[in-house]
């Protein structure tokens, strides 16, 4: 994988590799039975923090091989899956922490009324299955800018979620915008602060729709990360990490101190998932993964 890809890149490559990924995981669903190794769960785990990572940040492992790995180190779920993805990771006693497909486009999201119809009849496909299949969370996006201002961009997201949301309630499902940085990764991206996200979630009022707080995209953002997380915490429903700058490895190589910032969130009384989003800049990806897992159980 070259890891300058975006996840816009890697979701797009995954796509089309996953049906050789499939075949794989037939031909291990023998071994998949006895996945977990007793001796090689980190007794020490605290489970103040339920586990997870992006699979786009690994996707150079099949995600067979991948999932066994994470139900081994004592992860909890996987995040960003696709449907076709899904019992791969569920014969591994894994779960899905945040659903997605092909069609769910960062760019172009519920900012933009011409986009309604097609988002609000895709997703519903998508809420069905992710019900089907016990997942709670969907990711939505806002779509970006293109001139609009910030209140006619929360009108128009309203517009388009609220008879999604009353869809999505039925089936036990919650819709979950990501906020992304603007600045260098997604240029123009609208859902770009969190009190641009808090206020969407505001002018709704539905209690299935929150917001993915990604402490990597809010940090190039706008910074004071705890302060915000302490003060938002009831519209955050899941949270992504990365080492800042540079989006890699979580460790003292850069400038955020996770074990304070997985504090806090504990203390809010978080009940959801933490997942890893950081690209490994480590020939042994695992290793990275096990280190970042270590830091964030606090």
């Amino acid at each position: 994988m070259n890891k300058k890809f975006s996840r816009r890149d890697a979701l797009k490559s995954i796509a089309i590799g996953s049906g050789i990924l499939s075949i794989g995981g037939v031909a291990s669903s023998f071994a998949a039975m006895n996945y977990i190794d007793e001796n090689s769960l980190p007794a020490s785990q605290k489970n103040n923090i339920k586990h997870s990572v992006c699979r786009w940040c690994f996707q150079d492992i099949p995600l067979d091989q991948f999932a066994r790995t994470c139900a081994n180190m004592g992860i909890h779920a996987i995040d960003l899956l696709k449907p076709s993805e899904w019992e791969t990771v569920e014969k591994y006693g894994l779960v899905c922490s945040m659903a997605t497909d092909v069609f769910a486009d960062i760019q172009n999201g519920f900012n933009e009324p011409k986009n309604h119809k097609v988002l609000q009849e895709k997703y519903r496909g998508l809420i069905d299955k992710a019900s089907k299949h016990n997942i709670k969370n969907v990711i939505v996006f806002s779509g970006n800018r293109r001139g609009m201002d910030e209140q006619t961009g929360i009108k128009n997201c309203s517009k388009g979620l609220k008879s999604l949301l009353k869809y999505a309630k039925k089936k036990n499902v919650t819709l979950v915008m990501e906020l992304l940085n603007s600045k260098v990764d997604h240029p123009d991206y609208m859902a770009d602060h969190t009190e641009w996200g808090v206020a969407l979630a505001e002018e709704m009022g539905a209690d299935n729709f929150k917001l993915l707080y990604d402490i990597y995209h809010m940090q190039v953002m706008e910074g004071d990360i705890i302060a915000t997380i302490k003060k938002h915490h009831k519209h955050i429903n899941h949270y992504h990490t990365a080492g800042v700058p540079g989006r890699n490895e979580i460790d003292d190589s850069q400038e955020l101190f996770y074990p304070a910032i997985m504090k806090a969130i504990v203390e809010t009384g978080f009940e959801g998932f933490v997942a890893q989003e950081f690209i490994p800049t480590n020939p042994d990806e695992i290793d990275s993964l096990q280190k970042a897992i270590k830091i964030c159980d606090v």
